[in-house]
């Protein structure tokens, strides 16, 4: 929604009907994942995409289709055909659902000022059952809309917030009435809601200004984080040194936890690649404190046993929290260069965010993507 944003105020400035299609799931292999959106006016001009090209086209006469009929929405599922060499379909081999609506404004309104602004916002749209087409937007201090009752307005919300918290994208069922285990997902009166977050960036916080810092920021600004750089050492901690980061403190780890510590969540990450102890020490008490996802530590084995001791100095000893350090950093790819280095470390904490035990894709079986 996010890409389509300005494309969306510009056909509504000019008196348009808008249609919006979004990926609310998909089987198997797919080019976009849950949340992709595209936009159709009345006249067939199109934004945004759902599949990269794939089945655009169909997309778009569905969409035509829902604007003329005035149906709240409708929900379309494509998938592989090679039946016919020109037949719709994903030559992924996958299979992609969507939810095609007529642009709900009071929930466009809602959503566009977070979003324009980079602050954390979801919206949860019926897809399935009673009230089809029908949403609710949420922050974390106000909510918009109505899903046609209370309760479920209440159950839908608060879940909803929880996903934002976690930056996720899902699809929910409910019983008419907000009831979290309807007793049959085919019922026409269960409520399928998509649950679409918009959360800000994930952080990533890199202690110690060193050559592999400069490589890391620049990997992880491809991924969509933001990055804060710190280092106690003026000369070295400079923005000329890390360009591509957003932020180089100047400053010791334990007042950048005191300060925005409580902040950090399960999308974000810590990387300690220093290996002096003045600085290494309090960065893992201060990440350990926290709720982030990732906590990566850098050195060889032998620095890694002398660390150990340091932290069972610090009361630091318990399997729980060692369990989460990642150290030495990094997935076991043969990795020398900074830049290697780099990937190797971000390949690890996509590997932690999505629960999987990082292996060739070769010597592995089952899904290549998710669920």
């Amino acid at each position: 929604m996010k890409e389509i944003l300005d494309d969306i105020t510009r056909w509504r400035n000019a008196g348009k009907k808008i249609a919006v299609a979004r990926v609310i799931d998909v089987e198997g292999s797919g080019p976009r994942d849950a949340g992709a959106a595209m936009a159709v006016t009345q006249d067939g001009e199109v934004a945004g995409s759902v599949s990269g090209g794939c089945v655009e086209g169909a997309v778009v006469t569905e969409a035509l289709e829902v604007l003329s009929s005035g149906t709240p929405g409708r929900r379309v599922t494509f998938g592989y055909s090679d039946d016919e060499a020109f037949a719709v379909g994903l030559t992924c081999g996958g299979t992609v659902h969507l939810f095609i609506q007529p642009l709900d404004e009071i929930a466009f309104d809602a959503l566009a000022a977070p979003l324009q602004n980079n602050n954390p916002v979801v919206i949860a749209t019926v897809c399935g059952g009673p009230n089809i087409g029908s949403s609710i937007v949420a922050t974390p201090e106000s909510l918009v809309g109505t899903l046609g009752n209370n309760e479920l307005d209440r159950v839908a919300s608060r879940d909803a917030r929880g996903d934002l918290d976690l930056g996720r994208t899902t699809t929910r069922h409910y019983g008419p009435e907000g009831q979290v285990t309807p007793s049959d997902l085919e019922d026409t009166n269960t409520v399928t809601l998509f649950i679409e977050s918009f959360a800000p960036a994930p952080e990533m916080w890199i202690f110690g200004a060193v050559d592999f810092t400069a490589a890391l920021t620049r990997v992880a600004k491809v991924l969509g984080y933001r990055v804060t750089v710190c280092d106690a050492r003026e000369m070295f901690a400079t923005k000329k040194r890390f360009p591509m980061a957003d932020d180089v403190k100047v400053t010791w780890p334990g007042a950048v936890f005191a300060e925005h510590g409580k902040s950090l969540g399960p999308r974000d990450a810590v990387c300690i690649l220093t290996h002096d102890p003045k600085f290494d020490v309090p960065a893992i008490e201060g990440a350990l404190a926290s709720k982030v996802g990732y906590i990566g530590v850098m050195g060889s084995r032998k620095t890694i046993e002398k660390r150990l001791q340091r932290l069972a100095d610090v009361g630091i000893t318990s399997a729980e929290d060692l369990a989460r350090l990642m150290q030495p950093i990094g997935l076991d790819i043969g990795s020398r260069t900074p830049e290697e280095t780099a990937i190797s470390i971000c390949g690890e904490i996509i590997a932690c965010r999505s629960g999987r035990t990082a292996t060739s894709l070769r010597n592995s079986s089952g899904p290549i993507h998710a669920n």
